[in-house]
């Protein structure tokens, strides 16, 4: 299983804030937003990462994360040269798809929840069989996003892109598996309306084809794209309150490295004494005093 992070994105949305420096590198609370996607990609025990940015970013990105050597995963980049949609991240990343499965994540996108293991787990083994799988969750405002329009038994059979008159309320989170041969459909997919190369274009060949599935994300089950001021900030103050109730850290990919016993006590130490002058470094020094 392959992974891709999309964080070429312009982030106008964050102007003038991203003029400067791209949205999935600031940060969210005490960390760089792309440690969040990254997290959940090694979450899901895929260590081949790839992350498409646009030029002028790609610099700062490989200053921040480099090649992934330190937390016991390989890193490698490749560009968006104009903003043509998401579903152009399936051809950016053709090459180092190949023939295997892949997940696919916004670089804004962040998760939280409990049982969230499970299902990962769940749409990874559906990419065996041949299936697609989109992370869905209800939202209030569905408009802003892809939508999934589900039947009683919770059955897929409609996807749309931001529709005008939405369906239903149940939203296509940045967050999708696909199995072997996606990049096959997505040469097929062309602009929409909007002039994009959509990434619910790829799923609608799933669904024509009744091989997509849906994952639902319960109500208590927190979801963040934190593409505005407003969900910035929320998803912020989340975190920090969500931290100090449970003295853990949430989408810190050194410590699911060192948990998953991909890096040593070492190596953890090495990259803990770097923040030892923060909260992020003092309590990764404290997992080691206290597992080791």
């Amino acid at each position: 299983m392959k992974g891709i992070i999309l964080a070429a994105g312009v982030g106008t949305r964050l102007y003038p804030t991203t003029i400067s420096i791209c949205k999935p590198l600031q940060s969210i609370y005490d960390k760089p937003m792309i440690y969040y996607p990254l997290s959940i990609l090694m979450q899901a025990n895929i260590k081949d990462i790839l992350i498409i940015t646009s030029p002028q970013d790609q610099e700062m990105f490989q200053r921040q994360l480099k090649d992934g050597r330190d937390l016991g995963i390989s890193i490698s980049y490749a560009l968006q040269e104009t903003p043509r949609g998401s579903a152009e991240a399936l051809l950016i990343g053709s090459e180092f798809i190949g023939n295997d499965a892949c997940t696919i994540i916004y670089g804004d996108n962040i998760f939280y929840g409990e049982n969230f293991d499970d299902i990962l787990k769940s749409a990874m083994k559906n990419t065996e069989q041949g299936f697609a799988t989109n992370i869905g969750i209800y939202v209030e405002n569905p408009n802003r996003y892809g939508i999934l329009e589900l039947d009683n038994e919770k059955k897929v059979i409609s996807v749309e892109e931001k529709p005008e008159y939405p369906k239903s309320n149940f939203a296509i989170t940045g967050l999708y598996f696909f199995p072997a041969g996606v990049t096959e459909k997505a040469k097929k997919v062309t602009p929409s309306k909007r002039g994009e190369l959509e990434m619910t274009s790829v799923v609608e060949f799933y669904l024509n084809d009744g091989k997509l599935k849906a994952e639902s994300l319960n109500q208590s089950f927190a979801w963040f794209d934190a593409g505005t001021f407003d969900s910035k900030l929320e998803a912020e103050i989340f975190i920090r309150d969500i931290q100090k109730k449970t003295n853990t850290l949430i989408g810190s990919p050194e410590k699911i490295a060192y948990e998953k016993g991909w890096i040593d006590y070492q190596t953890l130490e090495k990259l803990a004494t770097k923040m030892s002058k923060n909260t992020y470094g003092e309590f990764l020094m404290n997992i080691e005093k206290k597992e080791n």
